[in-house]
């Protein structure tokens, strides 16, 4: 796997143009293109030590500490999320995982019970996860679970040393084994190789189930953490991620995530026509600036692409009898 990934990423830029084109086509020929709101409904004072994270307590970055929010400050937010056109609700909270039988996870369940009720699409992303933590998110409505993996298995310990890449996958696998969707990706500037982002690549197209959507992130440094003074990812490497990608997870979303106020409408549409077909809509993420509403619509209009419809009848992925469940396993 790993080689053809690196074959396809290294071949002349429109010859991978036009064969992702061609794959995007063929499985996502509708010309929609996915509207998420992302919301952190607990901000900042996370024990992690992800270097890239301002969320961080171990690092000095200025952001004020929030408690869990209420349900009803969260609703208002979906509400108007919903009434702005987008069609899933991802929910963010900035500490190592939840525990079954806590009072923040049974408010975090009422949460997702409620939202649910609207009609969209339920994401959440609250760490690591045990067996009956992602049964009990599924029983309350969550329709996908995020959990990135960043960067390569061989990459990771130097982005974060709080906990591991099996500590990653064995959070997954809970989710996949609970009948959730996995919405799982990573980030490119942090430090990492080319190789490294194939690698990633290929850890999640060994996933079984595949992954039902993968956010490709660009790094935004922020002030105060270990990678404050990173550069900005190249476009063209973008895009090169966001081509393999879609040949290598055919049916996956490929979402356009962190970054975009640094890319011009110009690159945007590069990335589209290269198979991405999901952003995050709205004015921030978790705590990082996103671009304007109204801006991605113009967007969007100009491009001839439509806003998805919300599928909240939406089935995970099924797994294929002749591989393994799951991730790749430790050690492989």
């Amino acid at each position: 796997m790993y080689a053809e990934l690196h074959r396809l990423y290294h071949q002349p830029l429109f010859d991978l143009l036009k064969q992702a084109r061609g794959v995007h086509e063929a499985h996502w020929p509708e010309g929609q293109v996915q509207l998420c709101t992302l919301l952190s409904i607990k901000t900042g004072g996370c024990s992690e030590d992800c270097g890239y994270c301002a969320q961080s307590a171990r690092f000095d970055t200025g952001l004020k500490v929030e408690r869990l929010m209420g349900a009803g400050e969260v609703m208002e937010r979906a509400r108007a999320a919903a009434a702005s056109g987008s069609t899933r609700f991802c929910m963010g909270a900035a500490w190592r995982g939840v525990r079954g039988g806590t009072e923040r996870f049974e408010q975090v369940l009422d949460i997702v019970r409620q939202v649910s009720a609207l009609g969209m699409e339920v994401c959440t992303t609250l760490g690591e996860l045990g067996p009956e933590e992602a049964r009990q998110l599924k029983e309350a409505g969550v329709t996908a679970y995020n959990h990135n993996i960043d960067t390569s298995r061989e990459h990771y310990p130097n982005v974060v040393t709080s906990h591991t890449y099996d500590d990653r996958l064995r959070t997954i696998k809970n989710v996949q084994d609970a009948g959730m969707s996995v919405c799982c990706g990573g980030i490119l500037g942090l430090g990492e190789t080319i190789e490294d982002r194939l690698k990633m690549l290929e850890v999640l197209a060994g996933f079984n189930p595949p992954p039902e959507s993968v956010p490709i992130n660009s790094l935004m440094p922020m002030p105060g953490t270990p990678m404050a003074d990173h550069s900005q990812v190249d476009v063209f490497d973008l895009v090169r991620l966001i081509a393999v990608a879609r040949i290598a997870l055919p049916g996956a979303k490929v979402r356009l995530s962190a970054g975009r106020t640094a890319l011009s409408r110009e690159a945007q549409a590069l990335c589209f026509f290269a198979g991405a077909n999901s952003i995050f809509y709205g004015e921030k993420l978790l705590t990082a600036p996103n671009p304007e509403k109204n801006d991605d619509l113009t967007l969007l209009h100009t491009l001839g692409l439509m806003p998805q419809q919300p599928d909240r009848g939406l089935e995970a992925p099924g797994a294929d009898p002749a591989r393994p469940r799951g991730p790749v396993p430790c050690g492989a």
